[in-house]
C-alpha cells in the first residue's frame, strides 16, 4: 500500500502518519531534508527533536537526500517525512536557488522519478508525508514561488503512483 499524506502546517499529518504504521514490527523513518544545525536555526532543531521522541524506539532512522536509494536500500514498511523538506534540500543541492531551472530542472525531476519509482517497487507498505502549499497568497520572492510551484508538482507525481491519498485538516483526516 502506498499512502500519501497532505496538509497544511501543523495540521496532524506527521501523527497520522506514524498511526497508520505504529503497529509494524519494522519500520523505517525517513527524514529526507537539511540536517538541522541548532546553532543556526534553534527552532527548527527543537521540532526536528520533537518528531525523533515521539517515534517508538524501534524504529530506524534514515536521514539523507538520497531518497531513492533509501527507499530501495530499505526492508519493511518506509515512512517518510517530508516531501516538502526533501523539495527544500533538493533545490539547495542543485544550486537551484541561484541558478535558472533549465540549469537544473531536469536533474531534479530525474531525482523525483527515481524516488516514485523506488516507492513504487518497495515490497512494504510506504507512508509519504508531504505539505500542501498552494492554497495562500503568491511568494513575493522568487525562491517561494519556486519552492510553492516544484512541491506542488511534486506532490502530484507522487500521488500518481499512490493507493491512496489522505488530507490532513485541523487533525481530521479526509479521503480523496
Amino acid at each position: 500500500m502506498r499512502t500519501l499524506i497532505t496538509g497544511g502546517v501543523r495540521s496532524g499529518k506527521s501523527f497520522h502518519a506514524e498511526s497508520l504504521v505504529v503497529a509494524a514490527t519494522d519500520v523505517t523513518y525517513v527524514a529526507p531534508g537539511p540536517r538541522p544545525d541548532a546553532e543556526l536555526d534553534p527552532d527548527w532543531a527543537s521540532r526536528v527533536a520533537a518528531h525523533r521522541d515521539r517515534r517508538p524506539e524501534h524504529w530506524k532512522t534514515v536521514e539523507t537526500v538520497d531518497l531513492e536509494r533509501a527507499i530501495a536500500m530499505t526492508d519493511g514498511t518506509v515512512l517518510i517525512d517530508c516531501l516538502g523538506t526533501w523539495v527544500t534540500a533538493l533545490i539547495s543541492e542543485l544550486d537551484g536557488w541561484d541558478k535558472t531551472l533549465d540549469d537544473w530542472e531536469p536533474e531534479f525531476w530525474l531525482r523525483v522519478e527515481r524516488a516514485v519509482q523506488a516507492m513504487a517497487a518497495h515490497a512494504e507498505d510506504v507512508v509519504v508525508v508531504t505539505n500542501e502549499v498552494g492554497w495562500g497568497v503568491v511568494p513575493e520572492h522568487r525562491s517561494g514561488r519556486l519552492f510553492r510551484d516544484l512541491l506542488g508538482k511534486v506532490n502530484q507525481r507522487f500521488a500518481l503512483d499512490c493507493d491512496e491519498v489522505l488530507l490532513v485538516v485541523a487533525g481530521r483526516v479526509l479521503r480523496l
